[in-house]
């Protein structure tokens, strides 16, 4: 799934990805979920501004559903221009 938003002059790409890593059996408490996957470019251009990102929730852990993946996701996205474009 994946969506794509306008914020303060950027384009913000976000897209649910399964997390389907490999986990050794004697690490039962690893669970499978969803990454969110970040891609921000200046409005108009094609070319991203930095090679896509990769979000899960907290502690490394990944989101539960594509939905929180997508809205996590977005919301690091504006963070990101926040932080570093001064928006």
């Amino acid at each position: 799934m994946m969506r794509t938003y306008e914020y303060h002059g950027f384009t913000l790409q976000v897209s649910a990805e399964s997390n389907l890593s490999f986990q050794p059996i004697r690490q039962a408490a690893a669970r499978s979920g969803y990454v969110a996957v970040v891609r921000v470019f200046q409005a108009g251009n094609a070319v991203g501004i930095f090679s896509p990102l990769r979000f899960g929730e907290a502690r490394g852990r990944p989101f539960d559903t594509e939905v929180d993946a997508l809205t996590g996701g977005y919301s690091a996205a504006r963070r990101i221009v926040d932080d570093l474009f001064g928006h």
